[in-house]
């Protein structure tokens, strides 16, 4: 293991990644390659290594928000498809042929602006907004995108490989977000066979996300997004994942004292803890400074020698404090701590303490937290 200042650290496991690209691998059309969502550092877990693993793994195509993201992977995985699902200055467009990088097409306006700057094709997919209202081409019909998207042919400097689009609710079970899910899968293959029809036959059109890819992969798709299920997490916390998924991230600290309170001393900032009695009450050296949520603070709870011990009083910058009285074990300063990875308590448990979801919470760890990589 990498040596480390023994405070906080983020376990990134290998074996786990290398599980769930088997469990999702194993639900998708065989015609359907698994594109992987490696955006925000690979979502908190360290890009390059989990790039790497993923190229020794098969993946072929990376997706990625940003250049700088894409040149990351770039350095890791130098024969890889690597596309830019948001937008890119337009002046970087000479840099993205250079290093073989795929950027997503928002409008007319901007295709246009990567026309004009571009010293040698630029491939491109062309993004859809079929119901997300955030960026792309609107329309109501098939018809009425695809004379929007006609004019793009024309530009010399666009290389056209494909057609993307992204699902607003594929992780919802309510009736009408699967109806809505639908009609937005209806109308990107709509507008693709429209292309077809007019001799624009594109290699790629692509739509699906996590939720869709794992419950409901359509086998036209030739690409499916996969982000949040390959890093061992739900779409949506409430709806159970019909694939079996390992967390791929545990973050652990450690604790730096254990002291005995009285009844009517109080913990923390804001005195919003007062004991009830005397309690045994260990710091531990991680705080919301390295990603551990603030909003937690008498919520949350983390694991001290296999027992789910309480957050007490408020999580400080750097430290947090828990209620230790119930383990049965001796509790010393350098005991190591589990603040989320284990089956108790997951990224998700801690999302839905707090009204968020466990995206942010892996993606919210800090960069003064190591990942160190362990593989099994």
């Amino acid at each position: 293991m990498k040596k480390i200042l023994h405070r906080a650290w983020a376990e990134i496991d290998l074996s786990a990644l290398a599980h769930n690209i088997t469990s999702v691998r194993a639900v998708l059309p065989e015609q359907t390659q698994l594109m992987a969502v490696v955006k925000a550092n690979a979502y908190g877990h360290g890009d390059e290594a989990i790039c790497r693993k993923l190229s020794e793994l098969g993946v072929h195509w990376f997706a990625v928000s940003n250049l700088e993201e894409a040149l990351s992977v770039r350095r890791v995985c130098p024969d890889a498809e690597i596309f830019i699902l948001g937008y890119t200055p337009p002046e970087c467009a000479p840099e993205m042929a250079r290093h073989n990088i795929i950027q997503g097409v928002i409008s007319e306006e901007y295709a246009a602006q990567l026309q004009q700057y571009a010293d040698a094709p630029v491939r491109c997919h062309i993004k859809l907004d079929t119901g997300m209202g955030r960026i792309g081409f609107q329309g109501k019909t098939a018809d009425t995108y695809v004379q929007q998207l006609l004019p793009l042919f024309e530009m010399s400097r666009l290389k056209i490989e494909g057609l993307y689009t992204h699902f607003a609710a594929a992780d919802s079970p309510d009736e009408e977000d699967v109806l809505y899910t639908a009609e937005q899968e209806k109308r990107i293959l709509d507008v693709y066979d429209r292309l077809k029809e007019l001799g624009y036959a594109l290699p790629h059109v692509h739509c699906m996300n996590s939720a869709a890819s794992v419950c409901k992969p359509n086998p036209r798709c030739t690409l499916a997004r996969i982000g949040i299920v390959m890093y061992g997490l739900a779409p949506n916390y409430l709806v159970p994942v019909p694939v079996d998924i390992k967390p791929v991230m545990t973050f652990k600290s450690v604790i730096s004292q254990v002291k005995t309170v009285s009844e009517g001393d109080c913990i923390s900032y804001g005195r919003t803890y007062t004991a009830p009695g005397a309690r045994r009450i260990a710091t531990v050296t991680a705080g919301y400074a390295d990603g551990y949520a603030r909003l937690l603070s008498g919520k949350g709870r983390a694991l001290v020698h296999g027992v789910a011990c309480p957050i007490v009083g408020r999580v400080c910058m750097d430290q947090m404090m828990l209620d230790v009285t119930d383990v049965t074990e001796p509790v010393v300063s350098g005991d190591e701590v589990t603040l989320f990875g284990d089956c108790e308590i997951t990224a998700d448990w801690l999302a839905s303490l707090y009204g968020t979801i466990g995206y942010e919470i892996i993606c919210g760890i800090s960069k003064r937290v190591p990942r160190l990589v362990v593989e099994e």
